[in-house]
């Protein structure tokens, strides 16, 4: 494969790093995983966003690498976003997550359901391709929840003159600090309300950020709180608005059903193949660690220890079904035939699982070591046990499948 370009953030689409499928090199994400792996404990302790990974990121062309070709990005495949994603979470997985949630926005301008407007979709991608831009979703919030589990939001829009004005709170804002677009979930204040995407600069007056976010795990995603307060935005920045049950997932045409389940599988294949490259790292410092150790009761590195081989073929096994089972999805989706959105859970469920126990495994084994705050297993499990946290959760994965089992019977019966 072709090197990357190694220019710098460009001063214009022109002259912006043009990265195409063929070119990502091995290599050079090897070299971004052990630099972005230099300063995780760091960016872990400080809670700061990591601005110097994304300027490497852009510099390699690698944020604008799923934007539509036609607008001047990528235009990459599930298997190329898949490879950066695990590189950079090996590395420093809030950086993995924060790039993950703009390649699904990005993904999604190329959708054939997309109602975004041309011009809109256009200027989201160059600005990504020439400038590094940023954008996330932003749907959570305080007395909503998630919106994955129904509900109008309390985000509200109405119109102004010829635009919206835009209040609201939203959480868990996911790399909010170098965010450059916010694709906002919110309510119109009609008589029947439709619900749907708003798109918000970031730096719109009236975006305000609660820096809240102290978690316990991928400290670095900088995913505070944003309030808006009288926001204003153009008409046409009301990028898709239905009637709230038009955003079922089996509403619409098949093209619309299909489009939903392609998008609901490159969201849990990306955080999954990200969870699982925390888990990866862990393995690979626990066998460094189990080589090194030689404990002088033992006089042999621990290595050597039947009890500790079984344990480590175990991680062994957990983290070969991962990859079976992301390749499998991932070949699916860039054949053009996405498994189903219920498929995708069950899928997330099972690889974040696997990725939790083989990091619980490693501090099994490793004992006192692991949690010590020198050796990066105890950041590890903090990080991979984020993944319970995405949508879908476990138990909306868990009671769909099972009442489609149940259905499935009951019908045969």
């Amino acid at each position: 494969m072709s090197a990357l370009p190694l220019r710098r953030t460009p001063a214009t689409p022109d002259e912006a790093p043009q990265t195409t499928t063929a070119s990502v090199d091995a290599s050079v994400l090897a070299r971004l995983s052990a630099q972005f792996a230099a300063t995780a404990a760091d960016h872990d302790q400080s809670g700061a966003f990591p601005r110097e990974n994304f300027a490497a990121l852009q510099a390699h062309g690698l944020i604008g690498l799923v934007a539509p070709i036609e607008h001047g990005g990528g235009g990459a495949t599930l298997a190329t976003a898949r490879r950066v994603i695990s590189a950079v979470a090996r590395g420093e997985p809030a950086t993995a997550l924060i790039l993950t949630m703009t390649y699904l926005q990005h993904h999604a301008l190329t959708r054939p359901d997309s109602r975004w407007p041309v011009h809109l979709r256009e200027r989201v991608a160059r600005d990504a391709v020439a400038n590094g831009a940023l954008i996330n979703a932003l749907r959570v919030e305080p007395a909503l929840g998630s919106p994955a589990r129904g509900g109008l939001p309390g985000t509200v829009a109405r119109r102004d003159g010829d635009g919206w004005k835009i209040d609201g709170h939203k959480l868990y804002t996911t790399g909010i600090e170098g965010l450059s677009w916010l694709a906002v979930w919110a309510r119109t204040e009609e008589a029947e309300p439709r619900t749907g995407v708003f798109l918000v600069p970031r730096n719109a007056p009236g975006v305000r950020v609660i820096a809240s976010w102290d978690h316990l795990g991928l400290r670095a995603s900088g995913s505070h709180e944003v309030v808006f307060e009288n926001v204003s935005i153009g008409l046409d920045h009301a990028v898709d608005l239905r009637a709230p049950a038009d955003w079922a997932p089996d509403a619409g045409s098949q093209t619309d059903i299909d489009a939903h389940a392609t998008q609901q599988a490159w969201m849990t294949v990306l955080l999954g193949s990200l969870y699982d490259a925390v888990a990866t790292a862990a393995r690979d410092w626990l066998v460094g660690f189990l080589n090194r150790r030689a404990p002088g009761s033992l006089g042999a590195p621990l290595a050597s220890l039947p009890r500790v081989q079984e344990h480590v073929g175990e991680i062994e096994a957990l983290l070969r079904t991962n990859r079976v089972l992301l390749d499998d999805a991932t070949a699916a989706v860039d054949r053009g035939h996405a498994q189903s959105a219920a498929d995708s859970g069950l899928l997330k469920f099972t690889v974040t699982g696997n990725a939790i126990r083989a990091v619980e495994l490693a501090l099994q084994l490793s004992g006192n070591h692991g949690l010590t705050r020198q050796n990066p297993l105890e950041r590890h499990y903090r990080d991979v046990l984020c993944s319970r946290i995405h949508t879908p959760q476990n138990d909306a994965i868990l009671v769909g499948a099972g009442k489609r089992a149940l259905a499935a019977q009951g019908a045969a019966a």
